[in-house]
């Protein structure tokens, strides 16, 4: 293991209490010019649960699992915690390792799959942290995309057959498996990975894998929380759309498995727990949601195995874990903005480029 080396948490942050909640979203949406109005429609869901997201605490609560894990398995890497967009800020977890002689950092982001919004952004958030905090700052090492890891996986499949067992043993062999992710624009989607359309053909695998486990052929993949002006096109159907759709053709019940996210942050309880179940409710579908990993066991071990393989010098064999193709990975246009728009990661150390494997065949919600 790298001396001087340390594990780095990074996520996305939201706000604690109702005054934070206007200028966390001012702080996401910076550079946009996203209307004061929209942000105060988005800043009600917030409201509904106190002005509070609940993905800091989440973080906390993952913290302390790793750590614990860290302690069973010895492995010696002191855990730090830094946000893209609220306290504490990831300019602030890079200062703090510098300031305490950390010269690596293995960092996992709170995100699974490949796409600007979802890896590259990230990427260029710690290189900016970085520059910031100046030479001294540590090398960082970010984990790939682990959205195939069977750990992860694992994870998903119990929740879902819990969800599953849930429902009336009447409706369980009629109920559809729908899987969720966060929609991005098709034009984002296009150039997510090295050749384009990662982000949708990640999600159909993962989605595979899990039903796969549950003894299910078929599911449906659906989008949640889209954003941004109606005339572009981002990913679909929509969640709404697609339980709508299964209960016209006469699913007994819904699971939902929001396999895009690894929390059950405030994305997962407004636009599912709320909105989606909302739109079951009104077209008598019943409805179960599956867990998100947060603090699972296995996904816990997942991170602590990688994060010690990493530090070790291994991320080749760590990256395996991943998949056969994941040894390779984040080329330098990786997961662009969109058409033209590359985002560079200097001083992000990484594997040297993701090839995709080809893109797995997954059901819509037509």
């Amino acid at each position: 293991m790298a001396t001087n080396a340390a594990f780095l948490l990074v996520s996305f942050g939201g706000p604690e209490g109702p005054d934070e909640v206007m200028p966390f979203l001012r702080n996401v949406t910076a550079g946009r010019n996203v209307p004061e109005d929209r942000l105060a429609q988005v800043a009600e869901h917030y409201y509904h649960f106190g002005g509070v997201s609940p993905i800091n605490a989440q973080c906390r609560e993952l913290i302390a699992a790793v750590e614990r894990q860290f302690a069973a398995s010895g492995i010696d890497l002191p855990v730090y915690w830094g946000n893209r967009n609220w306290r504490p800020y990831l300019a602030d977890a890079i200062q703090a390792m510098a300031d305490d002689g950390v010269t690596t950092a293995i960092a996992l982001a709170t995100s699974a799959y490949s796409s600007y919004s979802s890896c590259r952004q990230y990427l260029d958030d710690i290189a900016r942290a970085r520059a910031a905090v100046g030479p001294t700052a540590p090398r960082v090492i970010k984990i790939p995309p682990y959205y195939r890891h069977p750990g992860f996986i694992a994870s998903f499949a119990d929740a879902a057959g819990k969800a599953l067992a849930s429902l009336p043993a009447a409706l369980r062999g009629g109920a559809e498996l729908v899987f969720t992710a966060h929609s991005i624009p098709e034009s984002m989607a296009a150039v997510s990975g090295l050749h384009g359309g990662a982000y949708p053909a990640q999600l159909a695998e993962a989605a595979g894998l899990v039903a796969a486990r549950l003894g299910r052929s078929t599911w449906k993949l659906a989008y949640q929380s889209r954003s941004g002006p109606p005339a572009v096109p981002w990913l679909g159907p929509d969640i709404g759309e697609c339980l709508r759709g299964i209960a016209a053709q006469g699913a007994t019940a819904a699971v939902v498995v929001p396999v895009g996210f690894v929390s059950d942050h405030m994305e997962v309880l407004f636009d599912l727990d709320i909105e989606a179940a909302q739109t079951a409710r009104g077209v008598g579908l019943p409805m179960a949601r599956a867990a998100t990993p947060g603090t699972d066991p296995g996904f816990v071990a997942m991170i602590s195995s990688l994060a010690a393989s990493y530090a070790a010098g291994d991320g080749r064999n760590a990256a395996n874990t991943l998949g056969p193709d994941m040894s390779a990975f984040c080329g330098q246009h990786c997961c662009d903005r969109g058409p033209g728009l590359a985002a560079a990661s200097r001083g992000i150390a990484s594997p040297a480029r993701w090839v995709r494997r080809p893109p797995v065949t997954g059901t819509s919600c037509d």
